[in-house]
């Protein structure tokens, strides 16, 4: 289902007597179904060559080619009553950062006016460490990916657009309904000895010392199933930072094996289709590798484990979505605005001692350096729980962290004042989106889950609504890295360490929250904040681009070096090696770099793409401008038996003109038993 192949036909809003109404859509009249839904998916995958990956910040870990392409999902529904809506965004991504947002927006303002805006915008990510980066405007975020890249940032803005214009243009009565349920074997916590500092009454929240909720919202148009969003926490990260294809790591597979395998979704074809999410909520201590070691656990193998996480989560999200659910009834309503995190006055209400505290300008502590040791160390030599002076890492900035901010910043062993030179925001938006009774607590950032409790509480207590229905949504509209509590972030383990605005930083988010939670309920609005500037070196690039590409005397470019045997049978992998052009010539999104192709009927049809599981699309170099694609497909138990062949789709970039030039290379067939 591709947004590009939709109809260019725009929907018209117009507004009659205070009505709302959809031209060539259902009028929006009372009727036995509330709501307009809408869903719509699209390609956000960048170059899959050469472009670091974003999240484990390894300078090494540049993209080699594809596993699975990055996908966002959209939604949008609107109150038929009074025509308010909201448009939700879970995408295959590490982080939304503000550059996204911004972008978006400008591209969905300028196609609807002010239809849709920060308010009613949520924009969150499933924070896969497996894709590429160099979409910040932040430096910090982009220093290990050799700066910004315009092709990263312009391929998610692009596709987060195209998903909600196609959620737009989808949008027909219908129904939403609730389901919760509990899933136990796909995190663990990561950083235990922080979370056992929290008071006794917050851990008996968790008796595992994990957040085993799962929380489903069911989208139905007419009698029709069409979509499914499936809340859980735990890290995107069962992919480790050895690997370098670009992958949407187990969130991305549940949503794939739901889509693809078993609601027949092909997503290179027209037409709608089943669209399943499954974002993060408070997920800052919880971890997928459930033996506390990177890629381990439940196996050995980081790639099998990303699928076995996946299908837990599909799995159980699927037996919540079939099980008993709780209609969706009320209003849509949206709170939004900007806070300076790096000063905020906390009343007692919210701090450990009940005194008046206040937080700091973004600081990155040693710990951050350490990284998290259970799902991907970092800088040698640091390690988690440093609460002492250290010499500053980055000598080249040559930023000392003044006296104040080391004190405000306490116990924290504090290296670089990134808020005070815009390596990272210290403006952020905060949101809360209401859908009936479901409220969506939008945070820039990873929250813990006692964290996450603190802020639920504050919210659902400013409401007047129950616990279980105030979710955190994290990773959204921007990003500015942990949130953990006063308690945990004493300990300064790798979750304190990235907790930027100290110690009172969970805290601040409870009242500024709760301001939200407040106007919300009383139908007032709120100022809008403190209005973010661009920070500086936003566009500082030192990752070269493609120059030319070259092959050898004789070859041509598709050319088969490597050909398939004759024949094959399920569980083998066929392998082909092709000549090829770079990647970033073309980023083929919503598109492929291969096919694997089955003869029907004396016609050559697509069986499978870059986008699925089963197949593998590696880019290599072979001298300086020369190279190769290596494409995979390990044939997955059930295939039809019959004839195949393998298909690349690549570009090629002329030295003399810089002019880029499409083929298409063949292998010869074989069988499949």
């Amino acid at each position: 289902m591709r947004a590009t192949r939709r109809s260019a036909v725009m929907t018209v809003l117009t507004t009659v007597a205070g009505l709302v109404v959809l031209i060539g859509q259902p009028a929006a009249a009372a009727g036995p179904e509330p709501y307009l839904v809408g869903r719509g998916i699209s390609d956000v995958t960048g170059p899959a060559a050469e472009n670091g990956m974003m999240g484990y910040s390894d300078f090494d870990q540049k993209t080699t080619g594809i596993h699975q392409r990055q996908r966002s999902r959209a939604y949008v529904v609107v109150d038929r009553a009074n025509g308010k809506r909201v448009a939700y965004v879970n995408a295959d991504l590490a982080m939304i950062f503000r550059a996204v947002q911004e972008g978006v927006l400008g591209k969905l303002q300028a196609r609807y006016g002010d239809l849709y805006t920060r308010e009613n915008l949520l924009l969150s990510a499933t924070h896969t460490h497996a894709g590429p980066g160099g979409y910040s405007h932040n430096l910090a975020y982009n220093l290990s990916v050799l700066g910004m890249q315009p092709q990263t940032l312009e391929a998610v803005t692009n596709g987060i657009v195209e998903s909600v214009v196609e959620a737009h243009e989808d949008l027909k009565p219908g129904s939403l309904s609730l389901g919760r349920g509990e899933l136990t074997n796909a995190s663990v916590n990561r950083s235990r000895v922080a979370f056992e500092q929290n008071p006794a009454a917050d851990k008996a929240h968790f008796p595992g010392a994990i957040d085993p909720a799962m929380t489903v919202l069911k989208f139905r148009q007419g009698t029709a199933d069409v979509g499914a969003v499936s809340w859980f926490a735990t890290h995107n990260t069962s992919m480790t930072g050895e690997n370098t294809l670009i992958s949407p790591d187990n969130k991305g597979y549940a949503s794939y094996q739901w889509e693809h395998d078993d609601s027949g979704v092909r997503y290179l074809d027209e037409g709608g289709g089943f669209v399943a999410a499954f974002p993060n909520t408070n997920a800052g201590d919880m971890s997928p590798n459930l033996n506390l070691r990177p890629g381990s656990g439940p196996t050995e193998d980081h790639v099998e484990n990303t699928r076995i996480i996946g299908e837990r989560q599909n799995r159980k999200a699927q037996e919540i979505f079939s099980g008993p659910q709780t209609e969706i009834t009320g209003g849509v309503d949206h709170r939004m605005r900007f806070v300076d995190m790096s000063a905020v006055a906390v009343d007692g209400r919210y701090t450990t001692n009940g005194q008046a505290g206040t937080t700091c300008s973004g600081v990155v502590g040693a710990s951050t350096l350490a990284g998290s040791v259970e799902d991907g160390p970092a800088i040698p030599g640091f390690t988690e729980g440093m609460q002492s002076p250290v010499k500053t890492l980055l000598e080249p900035l040559n930023i000392p962290v003044p006296q104040w901010l080391k004190d405000c910043q306490y116990p924290k062993a504090s290296l670089v004042p990134t808020g005070l030179v815009q390596a990272t925001p210290n403006v952020v938006p905060l949101q809360i989106v209401r859908i009936g009774q479901l409220h969506l607590v939008a945070v820039p950032g990873e929250v813990t889950i006692t964290a996450g409790l603190r802020i639920r509480r504050t919210v659902a207590a400013e409401l007047g609504a129950p616990l279980d229905t105030v979710l955190i949504q994290g990773y959204a509209n921007d990003y500015s890295q942990y949130v953990t509590t006063p308690e945990e972030y004493d300990l300064q383990q790798y979750e304190g360490g990235s907790t930027l605005f100290g110690r009172n930083t969970t805290p601040a988010y409870q009242q500024e929250f709760g301001k939200l939670a407040a106007s919300m309920r009383a139908g007032t609005p709120l100022p809008a904040g403190p209005t973010p500037t661009k920070p500086p070196l936003t566009d500082l690039n030192l990752q070269t681009g493609v120059v030319f590409d070259d092959k050898a005397p004789g070859q041509s470019f598709g050319q088969v070096l490597t050909q398939p045997s004759a024949s094959y049978t399920s569980g083998q992998t066929v392998t082909s090696v092709f000549v090829t052009g770079h990647p970033k010539n073309n980023l083929r999104r919503n598109g492929t770099f291969l096919e694997v192709q089955r003869q029907v009927n004396g016609r050559w049809t697509r069986h499978a793409d870059d986008g699925d599981w089963s197949t593998r699309y590696q880019w290599r170099r072979s001298g300086v401008a020369n190279s190769e694609a290596t494409i995979t497909w390990a044939i997955p138990v059930g295939t039809p038996a019959g004839t195949y062949r393998i298909v690349h789709h690549g570009d090629w970039k002329s030295g003399w003109t810089g002019a880029i030039t499409a083929f298409t290379g063949t292998t010869t067939t074989f069988t499949v038993g």
